[in-house]
């Protein structure tokens, strides 16, 4: 290419010449080379099986949290005892800000916010209730449901110590009889044993 054809001025406004020059070639290469690695990179980042998607990822590490949160609990029996222990021993109280969680993500749409009920659900903070005689009744509850699937069976979708823990909330939410709460549904019960 000779002098005159690479200063060739294309245009000329106010003093400001534009010449046709070509871009550098490792710049060109570069450009399309990056073009090349996108198209690489997203074929292998989606369509590649062993490449976990970023909902699987999120899974996975609830999945590797709730076990490293449970280690220390190690399966919990669905009893009176280990129920009442989370409701009355103050160091174990913690452990329902869990129960609360589940709660909150899968019971308030029909138990309410603070279990006050609602019309397709009964009130949890009074002293009557329908499925329920005993304590130890609660995690059944919660696993296998009630009244024809109108409570659906959450035995499938969570955890054993996440239906323990959920229970335990539940139990202890007895009493506080919440304002704006259902009316009374089924039987009065005993009171849950304090020990």
């Amino acid at each position: 290419m000779s002098t005159t054809e690479e200063n060739e001025i294309l245009h000329e406004y106010d003093g400001i010449q534009e010449y046709d020059n070509p871009l550098p070639g490792w710049w060109s290469m570069l450009f399309v080379g990056s073009i090349a690695f996108a198209i690489l990179y997203q074929t292998l980042m989606w369509m590649h099986p062993d490449t976990l998607g970023m909902h699987a990822r999120y899974e996975a590490s609830v999945t590797n949290m709730l076990q490293k949160q449970f280690a220390s609990l190690g399966e919990l029996e669905p009893d009176e005892a280990t129920i009442m222990g989370f409701v009355n021993d103050p160091e174990e109280r913690k452990w329902l800000d869990v129960g609360r969680a589940v709660f909150q993500t899968n019971c308030v749409s029909c138990h309410g916010r603070d279990g006050g009920g609602s019309t397709s659900a009964p009130n949890l903070t009074d002293d009557s209730y329908i499925n329920i005689k005993q304590v130890a009744d609660l995690p059944n509850l919660i696993r296998v449901g009630a009244k024809q699937g109108a409570m659906p069976a959450w035995g499938n979708r969570l955890l054993d110590n996440e239906i323990v823990l959920v229970s335990a909330y539940v139990a202890s939410l007895r009493g506080s009889n919440v304002a704006g709460g259902k009316g009374a549904e089924g039987e009065v019960i005993a009171p849950w044993p304090s020990n």
